[in-house]
């Protein structure tokens, strides 16, 4: 009811706030992560929970590394007397400790003193065992081993950096949108179209329809490929939206850099006309991520470098230097690449499986020459041929070209080729309805789409880019499976 009074609920809050007080408020208790962020007084009563990393036993004392997932560190158990540590505490094990914190002696700046000769309270408890065959031993295992089982590859040091390096990255995008006054939006992955036009999509029906020619939907659905078309009607509301959602494209690649299931971060922005401003947005988000790394923003940088080789730590610290040296990333058109390679290829300076031609697709060879030889930094590539494209970029009104391109752009980086895709959509009725009908392409199924060009159309456009791809490029990793929790390929599904 209109001028109805609002209870103060804020008063009470704040009351049960107080009486509990903040350090109690989360019905846990304090994790490593926690505990390292603000530590406890010396010489302070602690208890902690977690996964043996390591365990050594001499003849006065024991050692035990603990650690839960929650950050990097770990926390090293000083047991005396040794006999205190049950036989079964092996790597892998959980257990409860409490014990006395204090300064360490050694490397660590702290340490936990399970001692029960001084203190009766002091215990190490097993919460559960593992088997003598438990995969995992005090070791680094190989990324291809890890992926063979997949119920306990994370648990390795370096794996779970990655879970962690995944969700700092995702909560660095949220930030950078939210900054930039954009509206996270949920579209759907299951859709009756296809955006890409490529048809390589996962069709879904209910087991309980299969063989009798009927359709749960009344149509054929289909997994989406790309949530690009949906995304285009929440703009029309809130102007600046985006996403991070799962997609899945059933093309029979098994590359280091292809899934059958991914995460992909599309946006999509109002009245936007010119292809520099897209690219230009594109270069700010991935700089921003990239300046958190360098700068440690929540120990956001030393997570991944901590449980890396000293190879690979110095490897990833060169990348991320590589990708804020220049002020501006560089920018050419598909024609201007397509001069460049065939350049490059005739006076010997590139060799190329396929020799590239104007109208046709850059090819993950040449993308990668581009970023990784030519330039040595991220390239823009925009404008190319209107045949390559999906049916739904704008046209440009160019006439220099061999044959008709449009406002679109791809952002190369060296080592993994196209990162992000994006274009100007087109915005015009009667030219989008022209092309779906000159690509002959049935136009029924896209009735909802062309309607947000009759009323209130607008200039509009977006990208597209893979999670997993950005993920693989800014930790090094050589195959895009090993920064996903459960890859999804062609004959891999194992759980």
């Amino acid at each position: 009811m209109i001028g109805r009074r609002i209870p103060n609920i804020g008063g009470t809050l704040r009351r049960f706030y107080s009486s509990v007080g903040s350090s109690t408020v989360l019905p846990l208790s304090r994790c490593i992560n926690d505990i390292y962020s603000s530590p406890p007084d010396s010489n302070t009563r602690i208890s902690l929970q977690g996964w043996v990393s390591g365990a050594r036993i001499s003849k006065n004392v024991a050692f035990v590394d603990i650690f839960d997932g929650t950050t990097h560190d770990n926390v090293k158990c000083v047991i005396k007397p040794p006999s205190l540590l049950p036989n079964t505490v092996k790597t892998g094990s959980s257990i409860e400790v409490d014990g006395i914190w204090t300064e360490g002696r050694g490397k660590q700046k702290y340490e936990v003193q399970v001692d029960n000769t001084k203190d009766p309270a002091a215990k190490l408890r097993v919460v559960g065992e593992v088997d003598d065959l438990y995969p995992l031993l005090k070791k680094r295992h190989t990324d291809q081993y890890l992926r063979t089982i997949p119920e306990y590859r994370w648990r390795a040091a370096d794996a779970a950096s990655i879970l962690r390096f995944r969700s700092k990255v995702e909560t660095s995008l949220v930030n950078f949108f939210d900054q930039h006054s954009f509206t996270k939006t949920h579209p759907p992955i299951m859709t009756s179209s296809d955006c890409e036009g490529a048809g390589e999509m996962f069709k879904v029906e209910s087991s309980t329809k299969l063989g009798n020619n009927q359709t749960f939907f009344g149509k054929e659905t289909y997994l989406t490929v790309s949530t690009q078309l949906h995304l285009e009607v929440l703009c029309a509301a809130l102007s600046r939206v985006w996403t991070l959602t799962p997609c899945f494209r059933a093309e029979e690649s098994d590359t280091n850099r292809h899934l059958s299931e991914f995460w992909m971060l599309e946006a999509e922005m109002a009245f936007v006309d010119k292809v520099d401003q897209l690219t230009k947005f594109s270069e700010m988000m991935i700089k921003d991520v990239v300046q958190k790394l360098v700068s440690d923003t929540d120990g956001m940088g030393s997570n991944l470098l901590e449980s890396a080789t000293k190879d690979h730590a110095e490897a990833m610290r060169k990348r991320w230097e590589l990708l804020l040296q220049q002020d501006n990333w560089a920018s050419i058109t598909y024609t201007e690449a397509i001069k460049i390679l065939i350049d490059a290829y005739e006076r010997g300076q590139a060799s190329f499986q396929y020799i590239p031609k104007w109208g046709e697709s850059l090819r993950s060879e040449h993308e990668k020459w581009l970023a990784g030889e030519h330039f040595r930094n991220p390239v823009f590539v925009t404008d190319y041929p209107l045949e390559e494209k999906a049916f739904y970029m704008k046209v440009n009104d160019d006439d220099s070209t061999p044959a008709p391109t449009v406002g679109c752009y791809d952002l190369l980086v060296p080592d993994i080729g196209e990162l992000i895709g994006g274009s100007l959509r087109e915005h015009e009725f009667e030219k989008l309805s022209t092309e779906i009908r000159r690509r002959k392409m049935n136009a029924e199924p896209l009735e909802w789409y062309l309607a947000q060009r009759r009323n209130g159309t607008f200039p509009h456009g977006g990208f597209g880019m893979g999670f997993e791809r950005l993920l693989q490029y800014l930790t090094c990793t050589e195959n895009i499976k090993d920064v996903i929790a459960f890859p999804r390929t062609v004959n891999n599904c194992l759980c």
